[in-house]
């Protein structure tokens, strides 16, 4: 299976898979996938959007059912919780909207809001200004990143496959790098 054929017959779901948890680099590559014509930007940033949005909503209620027994098993959560709380007292409905652009808090933050008092409807609101925020910006971003390297480099087609590879190698990189940073 070629490229080409994986990014038809996978790359939308990636997207949505990736914007469930914590997504940026998944739409980074999805927006340079766009820019090389294997994928839709449009639809990309209308998946990556929906993704966000489910993926935020379903931790909220996951904070909001089982918020303290989560806490009780996994301790470990406990600061990033903290620090959700301080940022909530302190910029409400901006650190909901803003939430998916702070390093770290993509997953706690939801969960951290969803024990709190903000009401469901609230938080609706301000996660689906935030994904209305985030998915253009940087679907956008990845889009430019492949715009800038054909420019660059006006014969890219050559090269496009091992770009998108080392791309992806530096996104599982960086993962592995993030996950490891979480467990300790």
């Amino acid at each position: 299976m070629s490229l080409s054929e994986f990014l038809a017959q996978y790359g939308y779901l990636a997207v949505f898979a990736g914007a469930l948890l914590e997504g940026e680099t998944v739409l980074l590559l999805a927006g340079f996938a766009a820019q090389q014509g294997y994928l839709s930007l449009p639809w990309v940033i209308v998946v990556a959007l929906c993704g966000g949005v489910l993926g935020d909503q379903a931790c909220f209620l996951l904070g909001r059912r089982y918020g303290r027994r989560l806490l009780e098993r996994f301790p470990s959560l406990a600061p990033g919780v903290q620090r959700v709380d301080r940022l909530l007292l302190r910029y409400h409905s901006g650190l909901i909207v803003g939430l998916r652009f702070l390093y770290g808090l993509r997953l706690i933050g939801p969960l951290a809001i969803g024990m709190s008092t903000v009401r469901t409807a609230r938080f609706v609101a301000f996660n689906l200004i935030g994904a209305a925020l985030w998915a253009p910006l940087v679907g956008g971003a990845g889009y430019l990143f492949g715009h800038t390297l054909v420019t660059l480099f006006a014969d890219a087609r050559h090269i496009e496959e091992i770009a998108l590879l080392t791309l992806l190698a530096g996104a599982a990189a960086l993962g592995l790098w993030h996950r490891h940073q979480r467990r300790q």
